[in-house]
């Protein structure tokens, strides 16, 4: 019998999955009828949803399709992604609301000032922005959208007439169009006609890097708050228009998961969230219990999640006076999976992110005015809590960072403003070209204390994402947070670059510091016209101008442009790249003279990236996007595979990402050795270190924290093991200035991002750890005591020559999420000054 049973069990297991007998009528609502002159799915794409996943082209061409027949429907093109997809926004509500849509828009726009109450909210819509399928491996939500908008557009009676005058619906059907893309292939080509159900077939386990990501391998559902990627911007824009009531964020989770909605775990929301948020969310919650009951539909809610940061699609909307919900759908990761909970098929998922669609915009009907007057009472009671002064930030010596914080508090409806006169607090210079100043007492005051805040103590030691954002540090600005608002001068309502000196001709050199953001793009632009450049190694003064560590100079004589070709393409190179670039008429200084051998020849790097499986998407393509977007240098991308079959002579430098196991082995590390030792350069991200290590590439020695757990439970057990994780937090650092890795820098201290658990013992020879976490180290997020110790002291650099090469490793991104600008020099200095460390 057991035999039997075993059998039974394997066949079923490996059965095939046939989805012959899909119709819309398995998703729609019972009893309502459908107007025939608005198109099917099917009748466009040609298949119903779920038979296959939707391609990024089918699904706009369908909601164009919508757009075209519907009068409940208009649609809008707001910019392409990296891959020149159209990023589009269906709006959808009755045509009585269309024909007033503007007016509607600048009520909502007004009720985010209405400290008065004077605009009344009896006839005025909600506003939902409905977004699906953020990752681009979690389809079920894109595929939704479909059916999603066929309903709202085709749907007859009084039912959805009703719900349509009651509520404005932004309906997003792809946050993430290149991720999408690139997943519905991949699950499209593995599928058989007779539909493998086990796990383990390659249907369910796509290729390094996966459909998640977008083109530069970014997690979308992080940049809401930072701002830095086209689809972001797209979406932010369209927020801050409208300050919808709700926003939902449709995801997937593991296989032998159920469904989540929020509200997540409530001791874990961020404190500058009202409790009243809470409570709205949990209310809205019913109505997707009850739509899922209807269905059959499994879910839980008030666990796993949390709505801590605010760069979050379901928490972004927290901190700006709506309500975020995420979904969370147990993925069939292909078209159908047994579970633990048995045969999981994708229109089984795609129903139930198309029932809460709809769940929410029943309770965004119900609740209309309720959500209007929180969304009114959040902005008033935010003004009543702020004082009346103002935080200023600035970096005397770099512009353009300054600018890119500015950039994006301006994206979120910040107003900023110029010093009105150079300031010195604290000891730190704020001139007024290179900073500004943010009056606290404006509409979007509790989102800007988000973003400037210095939080260290937390009522909750878990986070399900980082638990420290502090944008000053992050840039690596200077900035206070008290300066009086007499301070302020003129706004800044255009927001440019500053404006740069002429770069007046020379016969004898120019001189370019390093301190400013985009430097290093315009060195890889000098030394790729074939020009020579060198780096100064100390200070010196000329024609009264000081210039610090790491200053350029680019001689006149011997190069391959003549003089006046010469000056021509460094005036151009400086205002492309906002920087001075300074003409000079003798090379004696005070200080080292410019013919000095402390001024060392600089070569044009070729850079290698390993990507691949292993690797950590999400670090390798911030440094793809670095280099590439920011920096205009060309890197050509290795996979791990390839390593030991690829020719590494063509290239200066390679960098070794950050892994997730072991994606290296003694073979390539060999190879890379004997690479290193004829001269090349290897950079290594956090975990690299170990590989380093175990390779004789580089000689550490770790510093160990063990955590003992004393009377805690079995329940408790896991807890505590995330609570000594360091899930990323904020540290300061010592600078030794003098030591090339951190020429450019014009303070002794900067702040790290931290989000690994390696901490490395300092070398003996001080001038050997030019960067050294402080005594007391933590400046903003959660660390637990046992680890904080054992950080303190360590060092976050090590540099050792191998042969007539070098290696060099970062145990911190120094690229966190393409916003942390304030380290980005740091790798650009292990590239270009290796040689002189």
């Amino acid at each position: 019998m057991k035999y039997i049973l075993i059998t039974l069990f394997v066949f079923t297991y490996h059965s095939a999955f046939s989805q012959s007998d899909i119709s819309l009528d398995y998703y729609l609502p019972k009893g309502i009828t459908y107007n025939s002159e608005i198109p099917t799915p099917q009748s466009n794409i040609g298949y119903i949803p779920g038979k296959w996943h939707v391609t990024h082209d089918k699904l706009v061409n369908y909601m164009r399709a919508l757009a075209k027949a519907s009068p409940r429907i208009t649609i809008e093109e707001r910019g392409k992604t990296f891959e020149d997809r159209p990023i589009i926004l269906l709006t959808i509500t009755s045509e009585k609301n269309h024909n007033n849509l503007n007016e509607i828009k600048k009520h909502h726009y007004k009720l985010t000032e209405d400290t008065e109450k004077t605009i009344s909210l009896e006839k005025l819509p909600t506003v939902v922005y409905q977004g699906f399928s953020i990752h681009g491996n979690e389809p079920s939500g894109s595929n939704a959208s479909l059916l999603t908008a066929y309903y709202l557009a085709a749907a007859q009676g009084e039912e959805i007439e009703q719900l349509l005058d009651s509520v404005v619906i932004l309906l997003d059907p792809s946050l993430n169009p290149d991720g999408l893309q690139r997943f519905a292939y991949w699950a499209n080509t593995n599928k058989s006609k007779n539909i493998s159900t086990d796990p383990q077939d390659r249907e369910y386990n796509e290729v390094w890097p996966g459909g998640r990501t977008n083109h530069y391998w970014f997690d979308m559902n992080r940049d809401w708050l930072p701002v830095q990627l086209p689809e972001s911007r797209a979406r932010i824009k369209t927020f801050h228009e409208w300050y919808p009531n709700i926003l939902t964020d449709h995801h997937e989770m593991g296989s032998n998961s159920t469904f989540f909605f929020q509200p997540g775990i409530q001791s874990r929301t961020h404190p500058l969230t009202p409790q009243l948020n809470q409570k709205l969310t949990k209310k809205i919650a019913n109505y997707h219990a009850s739509a899922l009951d209807t269905i059959g539909s499994l879910y839980y809610t008030e666990e796993n999640f949390d709505d801590f940061y605010y760069g979050k699609g379901s928490t972004f909307p927290d901190i700006n006076g709506g309500i975020g919900i995420l979904f969370e759908q147990g993925s069939s990761r292909g078209h159908a999976q047994q579970t633990d909970n048995g045969l999981l098929t994708f229109p089984f998922t795609i129903r139930n992110q198309f029932t809460t669609a709809l769940s929410t915009l029943k309770a965004a009907k119900v609740m209309r005015t309720e959500l209007l007057g929180y969304k009114r009472d959040f902005f008033a009671n935010a003004k009543k809590e702020v004082s009346n002064d103002c935080y200023i930030f600035g970096n005397e010596k770099d512009a353009a960072s300054s600018y890119h914080l500015a950039e994006i508090l301006k994206r979120h409806k910040i107003s900023v403003y110029r010093p009105k006169q150079d300031l010195t607090i604290e000891r730190k210079k704020f001139k007024s070209q290179y900073s500004y100043i943010v009056p606290k007492k404006q509409r979007q005051y509790r989102l800007l204390q988000a973003m400037f805040e210095k939080r260290t103590s937390f009522k909750d030691s878990l986070f399900y994402d980082i638990s420290a954002w502090t944008f000053p540090l992050a840039f690596n600005l200077d900035y206070a947070d008290n300066i009086s608002i007499s301070e302020i001068g003129t706004e800044v309502k255009t927001l440019k670059h500053r404006s740069i000196k002429k770069t007046l001709k020379s016969n004898y050199a120019y001189l370019m510091q390093w301190h400013e953001y985009y430097s290093p793009k315009a060195l890889y632009q000098i030394l790729s016209k074939k020009l020579r450049a060198k780096v100064g190694m100390e200070p010196f003064s000329l024609e009264d101008n000081a210039y610090d560590y790491g200053t350029i100079l680019i001689p006149v004589q011997n190069q391959t442009l003549n003089s006046d070709e010469l000056h021509s393409f460094l005036q151009k190179i400086a205002i492309e790249n906002h920087i001075d670039i300074t003409g000079v008429s003798t090379g004696l200084t005070e200080g080292i003279d410019l013919g000095s051998n402390q001024f060392r020849a600089v070569s044009l790097p070729k850079i290698a990236l390993i990507t691949g499986t292993g690797i950590t998407s999400y670090d390798s393509g911030e440094i793809w996007h670095l280099l590439d977007q920011r920096y205009d240098i060309p890197i050509t991308k290795l996979t791990t595979e390839s390593i030991a079959i690829s020719d590494l002579s063509r290239y200066t430098h390679i960098v070794l990402p950050n892994s997730w196991q072991q994606s290296l082995h003694k073979r390539e590390a060999e190879i890379l050795k004997q690479w290193i030792q004829r001269g090349g350069t290897l950079i290594g991200y956090r975990n690299a270190a170990q590989f380093f290590k175990n390779n004789k590439l580089i000689n550490i020695e770790f510093v160990t924290s063990e955590n003992i757990a004393k009377n805690i439970s079995f329940e408790q057990k896991r807890k505590f093991h995330d609570a000594q994780r360091i899930g990323g937090a904020i540290f300061e650092a010592n600078q030794d200035r003098s030591h090339p890795i951190n020429f450019g820098y014009h303070n002794d201290k900067i702040s790290l991002f931290r989000n690994t658990t390696l901490f490395i013992k300092p070398n003996e020879q001080s001038y050997n750890n030019p960067i050294k976490y402080s005594k007391n180290p933590l400046l903003s997020g959660y660390i637990s005591k046992k680890n904080l110790d054992s950080l303190s002291g360590t060092v976050p650099f090590v540099h050792t020559h191998l042969g007539k090469g070098n290696v060099i490793l970062f145990t911190d991104n120094t690229n966190f999420r393409a916003f942390w600008y304030g380290t980005n020099k740091l790798l650009m200095n292990a590239i270009f000054f290796d040689n002189e460390m």
